[in-house]
């Protein structure tokens, strides 16, 4: 979608607030304005605009959506409204920086098994780590916390965790975790930074991970060479996974990441320093992967999904992915494997955080300045 001027935007902007009722400490509202996208048209729908740092969202087959919020809450949407109460007993984070209460994902079972599973920066020796936790619920209390995995060693740092989770529906999860800010962690495999990590879905490592057998490897690595990924999609149709991270000052990525391959950062980038010097002089590197997309201008990737639902046909197989720094969402073409186009949809909506597809096959979106949740609905 493309935005003539400005004032299609507002028109957008009035429509989903200005509509808005007071319904307890509660603001909804319907937008009546269709978009029209190159190959859709749709309408968005405002759950709530009472957020702060919206990172993760959950749903559950109650019908419940479950937003974890930075600063370290998870707060519950349910029947189309924010809920005043808020989930108990979610472990304290390490909310310094980006840090702080970020994925969350119920397991593709959770009817049978009630798991949810969430990311989040631990507080500890030497500052924080990315830490996977699962956890029931009891009413809206969380118990049965069991901890994961957690990422070594900690940094004193408050950038690059990383932290989205998906299931591949064959008993794994696959989640990333950032260099936190050390260019020379991505390419390290003795530390969990700057990489994709697998694991059981009870935290033990599978067998068949790549590094298992090298030593002083960390045997729950898939992939390394990453900066910060905080889109990760699983189609379990293809069983492909793929991710998009940000760069520096450029070279945002989307990747298709593959067992025990070299994503190249900081040896290879399409970025340079944010001062404008360069950090390396090649693009390209015989043993490392070149993204299947790359942005320059970054837009800051963060969040992404791949539409499988039959209810936006003309998305159908494409990637979305969020743009926090440029404020939009990018939907991109991708045919075996090789990047075709993107358009800039949902102009100046917010930071994007993150984009997410509900069983039922709706899409929805976080975003934070303003801390909004979103439903996309396709319009007739």
């Amino acid at each position: 979608m493309h935005f003539k001027n400005g004032i299609l935007y507002l028109l957008l902007a009035t429509a989903i607030f200005s509509c808005s009722e007071k319904n307890g400490s509660e603001k909804t509202a319907t937008s009546s304005v269709v978009t029209e996208s190159e190959k859709l048209k749709f309408r968005i729908d405002t759950l709530t605009n009472e957020l702060e740092n919206p990172w993760g969202i959950a749903f559950l087959p109650d019908g419940r959506i479950l937003v974890t919020e930075r600063k370290g809450e998870i707060r519950i949407i349910q029947d189309g409204k924010l809920l005043a109460e808020k989930i108990e007993n979610v472990p304290a984070v390490y909310a310094h920086g980006q840090g702080g209460l970020l994925d969350i994902i119920a397991h593709p079972d959770y009817a049978t098994n009630g798991w949810i599973y969430f990311s989040y920066a631990k507080p500890g020796e030497g500052g924080g780590g990315t830490t996977i936790v699962r956890a029931k619920l009891n009413g809206n209390a969380l118990t049965d916390v069991q901890e994961l995995f957690t990422a070594q060693p900690y940094v004193d740092s408050e950038v690059h965790f990383g932290s989205r989770i998906v299931f591949d529906g064959n008993g794994h999860i696959f989640f990333s975790c950032g260099e936190r800010g050390t260019k020379e962690n991505a390419q390290n495999l003795g530390n969990h930074l700057g990489k994709v990590l697998r694991l059981n879905e009870d935290g033990s490592v599978p067998n068949d991970n790549p590094f298992v057998a090298t030593a002083g490897a960390k045997p729950e690595i898939w992939s390394y060479g990453h900066r910060n990924p905080q889109g990760l999609v699983y189609n379990k149709t293809t069983g492909e996974l793929w991710n998009v991270e940000h760069g520096p000052k450029g070279g945002d990525e989307l990747n298709k990441v593959e067992k025990g391959k070299n994503y190249g950062w900081p040896v290879i980038t399409y970025g340079i320093n944010y001062d404008g010097t360069p950090i390396t002089a090649i693009t390209a590197k015989e043993g490392m992967e070149q993204p299947v997309w790359y942005w320059v201008p970054s837009i800051a990737t963060c969040g992404m999904a791949q539409v499988t639902s039959d209810k936006y046909p003309g998305w159908k197989n494409n990637f979305l992915v969020g743009a926090l720094a440029q404020t939009h969402i990018a939907r991109v073409e991708v045919e075996n494997g090789k990047y075709i186009k993107h358009e800039r949809i949902l102009e100046k909506i917010g930071r994007v955080r993150m984009i997410a597809q509900s069983p039922d096959g709706y899409l929805y979106i976080a975003t934070e300045s303003p801390g909004m949740v979103l439903k996309i609905n396709p319009a007739q």
